[in-house]
């Protein structure tokens, strides 16, 4: 079962048992690339109740297909302004958002590299769905990452996943199955760039 046909099930199941079930008003919607968003606090205008969805609406939308070479000339230009590989950069979005621009986690994550609004406002992102703010604030913030883990990648990339706290205190990616996942997933979409941008160049 896809993970999309999944997530239209456990809508169906909300939808059937709100009357009966009282919690924290959800509100959701389905983008034009068939992500499903959900919030609580709804900070984009296509958010519905989901309990005032029809049925008429419980039928996702035909995804439209993201060119990540969209944003190429923006993680290009922070690449170099930060000095990161831009192909981890992609790596990164890739693995964060799958180059949604509008992309807004049941945590609040927010935009292409998915940044909390905490660090979306140290990194001075003052429109975090904005691509160009968005790339620009999660390349500078991993690139502190590297600062402080002294440009080991792994520990970054757990860093920008779970925090640097996290990691800081205990050395060594943290024992959450989210992170250690979320850095094998980077790392393999980074190769995958590697490997493809090397075949481009003839190397």
């Amino acid at each position: 079962m896809s993970t999309l046909l999944r997530s239209w099930i456990i809508i169906a199941v909300l939808w059937a048992l709100l009357p009966s079930v009282s919690f924290a008003t959800m509100y959701t919607f389905v983008d034009e690339n068939g992500v499903i968003h959900f919030s609580n606090v709804p900070n984009d205008r296509r958010y519905v109740k989901v309990n005032t969805l029809s049925r008429s609406q419980l039928r996702a939308p035909t995804p439209r297909y993201i060119n990540p070479r969209e944003y190429e000339h923006y993680i290009q230009s922070v690449g170099s302004r930060y000095q990161i590989d831009p192909l981890l950069i992609r790596a990164v979005i890739k693995a964060e958002s799958n180059f949604d621009a509008l992309a807004l986690s049941c945590k609040g994550a927010q935009g292409l590299m998915q940044l909390m609004p905490g660090t979306a406002r140290d990194m001075r992102v003052s429109d975090p769905f904005d691509p160009r703010e968005n790339i620009n604030g999660g390349t500078r913030y991993l690139r502190k990452m590297l600062n402080i883990f002294d440009d080991d990648l792994h520990l970054a990339l757990a860093a920008y996943n779970a925090g640097p706290e996290a990691v800081k205190s205990i050395g060594r990616i943290p024992d959450f199955p989210e992170t250690i996942e979320y850095v094998e997933r980077v790392l393999r979409h980074y190769r995958r760039y590697q490997v493809a941008s090397s075949s481009e160049t003839g190397g």
